[in-house]
Formats: C-alpha cells, sequence, structure tokens
C-alpha cells in the first residue's frame, strides 16, 4: 500500500507558508471572471433564469451541432418534482428505487437536505419515500449504492455548506430503502503528507465530491474524492460497513514525481504542491474530481481535472498502480482539459470522458452568481445588475443620452444613440432588506456611464446626471458595494456593472478516447453541440444558459455501445459511440416550451447527473431546477 495507516507520527509543521490560490468569491474585487459551476473550490455556480428559444430549427429537431440534425428519441415518462433552483445533484437506482443528492441549499440539518429516495418500481408514476438527512452544515451532492456481500449499501458524499459542516461520507444500508439504517460515518478526512499539510496550511476533515462503490470477492469498497491536496483518491474496506478501513490512497502528484506523496523533503513536495495548481487555462489546477471502478472492481478511472484522465491498476486495492494518462490539448475546444467525469465500455475498449467548463462566452454573457455584499460596513441602498463585457463597451462609447428600462434581466434602451437595443442581464443578489427590482419595479431613466466607480476615482460624466438617473459602471478593482454606494452617493436609482473579460472562448464538450491499449490511450474523437462548440454566443442558445457537458455513462448492448450524457441546458444527450472515431448523436431530451416553463416555476432544465438501467431502455436524470426525471429511451429516428 502506498501508505502506512497503522502508524502515524504526528509532526509539528515546519514552516507557514501558504499558497493563496485564488477563489472565486461571489463579491470580491475585480477577478475579471464569468461566475458561473458545481461547487465553491473547482466550479462555481452557474445562473439560473428565464430560458431563451433554443431548439429553433423545429420541433423534431433538437441537434444541428458539427455531427448533423437527429430527431428526438427518448420520451420523458415520470418524473419526481422538485422545484427548488439549483438543489439537485446527482442521481442513482437500484432495485426499484431513485437516490438523488441535494446542493449547497437546504443544507444539511434544514428539512429536505440530504438524499431523496424515490419510489421508480412503476416508471410513469413516482412517488416520493423519504429524506437521508445530511449531516448539520454538510450536503449530499454525492449518492451511489450497489449490492455488495452485507447488502444493499448506500454511500454519500459530505461536503460543507455551513459553518461546522462535516466532511467525509455516510454509509447506510437500504435493503428495506423506506426505513434506511445508519452504519457509518467515514472522517474526519485530513491531509496526509506533513510537508504539503502545511504548504496548504492545514487540511483537516475534508469534504468528499465523489464516491464509488465496488467488489472484489468477498471484500466490499469505496473509492472517494477527497478534496485534501495530495492523496485525492482514497480507498476504504467497508466489508464490515459498521468498521470502514483506509487502505490506501493515492494523488496525480505521483505522475509528476513518483513516491513524493511519502515524502518529508521539502522541496521535493514543493515542487510536486506548485505542479497540482498549475494546469491549463483558467480553472489551472490538477486535483480528482470523480472517480468511476470497471464493472470487476480491478480498474479505477480518474478524472483528475488538468492532469487528465488517470487509469489506475486496483487489483490490489491496498497498492494502486498508474497504468496510463489520457491527455491531449487537441480535444479541448480552448486548451482547458477540465477532466471532470469518464466511463469506459463494457470491455475497457472504449472510454468517454466529459470535459465541464464555466469559462465560455464571457464578453458576450453577463456574469453570474454576483452579490452587491463585501464586508464594508452597511447594506446597499439601491439595486444592482450585471451586463456583459460587449453590452459594457456599448456603454462606454455611447455615455449619455440613452434612456431605458432595467428590470434585472434586462437592460432596454427606448431613445439615445442605443435606441431599440435590449442586453441581457443579471440581477446582483443583496443581503435580506436590501433593495431588488422585484421591491422597486422596473427602473426607468438615464443610463449614463459614469466609470469604474470606486470611491477613489473620479465620477464621469457627472454633469449629465439627474437624481433618478441609472449609473453604469465598469467592473474591477474594488467591491460592487463600493461602486454601488458611489452611485447611490450621486442619486442613481440603481447601478448596472459591466463585466471586464476579454476574450471569447467556447464550452466543452465530450473526448472520445481508444483504450485498445489501455496502457496508451489514443484521443478517438470529439464531440460538442452546436452551443458548446461556439466561441461567441448564437442567436439560438441562451446568453444565461450552461452549455457545458457534465456527466455520463456507457453501456454496451449487443454490438452498439452508448453514452449518455447530461448536458445543463443542452438536455439529456445520447450518442453512439460504437466507432469512437465516428461518435453520432442518436437522441436528446430538452423541454424548453412555454408550458413547461410555467409548471417548473419559470426554471428551464439545468440537467447534473444520468443513470442507465442495464439492458433496459429506462434513462434517469437529475434536473437541477427540477428533481428527477425518467426517460424511455426510443427507437433512432423515432420522433413520437
Amino acid at each position: 500500500m502506498k501508505r502506512s495507516f497503522l502508524l502515524r507520527i504526528g509532526i509539528v509543521a515546519i514552516l507557514t507558508l501558504v499558497f493563496a490560490v485564488p477563489a472565486a468569491a461571489d463579491h470580491d474585487p475585480d477577478d475579471g471572471g464569468n461566475d458561473g459551476g458545481e461547487d465553491s473550490e473547482l466550479h462555481l455556480t452557474d445562473p439560473s433564469a428565464p430560458l431563451h428559444a433554443l431548439d429553433s430549427a423545429g420541433a423534431d429537431v433538437v441537434s444541428s451541432g458539427p455531427f448533423g440534425k437527429v430527431v428526438k428519441n427518448v420520451a420523458l415518462r415520470g418524473r419526481g418534482e422538485r422545484l427548488l433552483t439549483d438543489a439537485t445533484t446527482d442521481v442513482w437506482a437500484h432495485e426499484g428505487y431513485a437516490y438523488t443528492g441535494t446542493f449547497g441549499s437546504p443544507c444539511g440539518g434544514e428539512p429536505g437536505g440530504g438524499v431523496h429516495i424515490w419510489d421508480v418500481s412503476n416508471h410513469n408514476k413516482v412517488s416520493f419515500v423519504g429524506v437521508i438527512p445530511s449531516p448539520t452544515g454538510s450536503r449530499s451532492n454525492d449518492v451511489k449504492v450497489a449490492s455488495m456481500n452485507s447488502g444493499d449499501i448506500l454511500v454519500h458524499s459530505n461536503e460543507r455548506c455551513a459553518a461546522g459542516g462535516l466532511g467525509g461520507f455516510e454509509i447506510y444500508n437500504v435493503d428495506d430503502p423506506e426505513n434506511p439504517v445508519f452504519l457509518a460515518h467515514v472522517g474526519p478526512i485530513n491531509e496526509l503528507n506533513p510537508v504539503s499539510d502545511a504548504l496548504f496550511g492545514g487540511i483537516t476533515d475534508v469534504g468528499v465530491h465523489n464516491v464509488f462503490l465496488f467488489t472484489q470477492g468477498s471484500n466490499d469498497y469505496v473509492a472517494a474524492v477527497s478534496e485534501s491536496a495530495f492523496d485525492n483518491f482514497r480507498v476504504w474496506d467497508i466489508t464490515d460497513p459498521t468498521a470502514p478501513a483506509l487502505v490506501s490512497a493515492w494523488g496525480a502528484e505521483e505522475i509528476f514525481d513518483p513516491g513524493v506523496g511519502d515524502s518529508t523533503e521539502f522541496t521535493r513536495v514543493l515542487n510536486a504542491a506548485l505542479w497540482l495548481i498549475d494546469g491549463f487555462g483558467d480553472s489551472s489546477n490538477r486535483f480528482l474530481h470523480d472517480i468511476t471502478i470497471s464493472a470487476d472492481g480491478t480498474k479505477a478511472y480518474l478524472s483528475n481535472w488538468d492532469a487528465g484522465l488517470v487509469l489506475l491498476d486496483i487489483s490490489d486495492p491496498s497498492d494502486p498502480q498508474l497504468v496510463s494518462v489520457a491527455l491531449d490539448l487537441a480535444g479541448s475546444l480552448d486548451g482547458e482539459v477540465n477532466s471532470h467525469a469518464a466511463w469506459p465500455s463494457e470491455d475497457g475498449s472504449i472510454v468517454v470522458e466529459t470535459e465541464e467548463d464555466f469559462d465560455a462566452w464571457q464578453e458576450s454573457a453577463p456574469p453570474g452568481n454576483l452579490t452587491l455584499d463585501s464586508p464594508i460596513p452597511g447594506d446597499p441602498t439601491i439595486p444592482g445588475t450585471a451586463i456583459s463585457t460587449l453590452s459594457g463597451n456599448d456603454f462606454e462609447s455611447n455615455q449619455t443620452g440613452n434612456i431605458g428600462t432595467v428590470d434585472g434581466s434586462s437592460v432596454s434602451v427606448a431613445s439615445g444613440p442605443l435606441a431599440g437595443n435590449s442586453y441581457a442581464a443579471i440581477e446582483l443578489a443583496t443581503a435580506s432588506g436590501s433593495p431588488t427590482f422585484a421591491t422597486t419595479g422596473p427602473l426607468t431613466g438615464e443610463l449614463v456611464w459614469i466609470g469604474q466607480a470606486c470611491a477613489a476615482d473620479p465620477i464621469l460624466n457627472a454633469g449629465a446626471f439627474d437624481p433618478g438617473d441609472i449609473a453604469v459602471v465598469r467592473r474591477g478593482v474594488c467591491f460592487f458595494e463600493e461602486k454601488a454606494a458611489t452611485a447611490a452617493s450621486i442619486g442613481a436609482s440603481a447601478v448596472i456593472i459591466s463585466n471586464n473579460v476579454v476574450g471569447e472562448t467556447p464550452w466543452s464538450g465530450v473526448r472520445i478516447w481508444d483504450y485498445s491499449d489501455p496502457s496508451n490511450p489514443v484521443l478517438a474523437s470529439t464531440f460538442n453541440t452546436e452551443c458548446s462548440a461556439s466561441p461567441t454566443l448564437l442567436p439560438s442558445c441562451s446568453a444565461f444558459g450552461t452549455y457545458s457537458v457534465h456527466n455520463v455513462i456507457v453501456e454496451s448492448t449487443g454490438n452498439k455501445t452508448y453514452a449518455y450524457l447530461s448536458w445543463y441546458w443542452d438536455g439529456m444527450v445520447i450518442l453512439d459511440v460504437t466507432d469512437p472515431y465516428n461518435p453520432v448523436e442518436t437522441g436528446r431530451f430538452f423541454d424548453s416550451s412555454p408550458e413547461f416553463l410555467a409548471e417548473n416555476g419559470g426554471n428551464p432544465h439545468d440537467f447534473w447527473g444520468v443513470y442507465k438501467i442495464t439492458n433496459a431502455p429506462w434513462i434517469y436524470g437529475s434536473d437541477r431546477n427540477g428533481g428527477l426525471y425518467i426517460f424511455k429511451e426510443q427507437g433512432s429516428g423515432s420522433g413520437k
């Protein structure tokens, strides 16, 4: 085994160097980013807003991407409704029951926080069973269920969503899914190497982002993604699920320097740590995100973000061995890599990998997940909204004379140099009691460009500004609340903050690997949708949308191999990857009808998770805004 867990000698921290890895704070002084993902460490929360028209080519056509138009062959059959924005995460199913996780709200300890259980024995009539509550202050992002030697076992991850929340994961017996039995809490999960622990400032009781259950003979195991610096991949023996025992740990630092995980040599560990946070593109870390274990329990596929797709031999779970790394920048439209999730075909000859990205369309789409609140004392006294860089450029080039209306989701110009233009916007969240457009209603006035609007900056066009006008400012340098306070000081009724990034990139897609030789994987092809492939916002795509691919499951049926993908705003997608060098889209589901939006609380689909019932036509999807969906896969080309 890579680590000895029989004895751990405490070592006093030998240094005080702490890496200041930039976090994407909602209200930080200018970070220039397009805030939008999945958690507070590797991804940012993407916005949810009214859906613009998609699939405009016709009712039957759901894709006009680079692989041609295809006809729907995915039919909605059942639904477990959960109308709570950004609330539902992953999905798994087992023996007539489905399980969905929850995001940060409601947090553990609050009603509804935890793993939701659904009776899906009748696919057309889903019924809610109950909730396995997350520990107080933690969310259950991921959930897996499997039949193991000790019975039907459920494991769910813990990530903090409030102060005092636990890391690690929970183990339950679900032989009777309507009466889960708690078996064990695994944690705290700490940094194992004393030098890397000191370098990163001390890492204790960290969260677990994803888990996977597997069996080898009479032994049962759970593999977990620990949100540590080193040793992200960890394996516990849960043959006795009430007494889990850690058997091994491995991290991508071993790719950089084999053996460094056991080293206490400062310079050696430092160099590996620097490598882990110096990947490709904007989100440039090499930390593990997800794991899939082969059906026989001997191979682990690690989606290791910018370290690539890592294959480990875990025939001996106590001693993982590196087999290969699949990494080819040609497979990423924007060079980000961002290996997010992967799944092998039954024989392991094909592996489908997804790349998650939230840095697309930064110039043309308004930045999301922003708040006016900051450490500055006091609450904002006016509402605020955000627009894109290109929209801001229009106002900077035409600084006065534009009369328009802002309502939080749009900025419309009725007269002046920009008359007739309407700009997508996303309202900035504020603390309780602060004004919002919901309380003020739409506001109309002259839209006046006043510059950067930090306290030390001159106010541009002050002579043209009248009380009640609307201030348009550029993002940068100071907190948004400071900009709002500056605008309020001259009598503005609202503030519009324009983004300040330069450069456009596409979203992310799918990489399909030929693993005929597992020691030397070859990038066979890539697949992108029309929206995900475009480097700029298209009329058929929404400025508010998230077009990154997310999770995947691969299934071989007869002589065919299919990939089932949850693709956020592009819906649930099916690819025929039988020929990995020529993937073909065979189906997709996405309902953008006004009727659906009305019954879904005004929120669009935002598909996060996918599960496929083996050798059956049933597909499960988890929609962050809508809960559980059950689809029936129909024959290719059947539009009804």
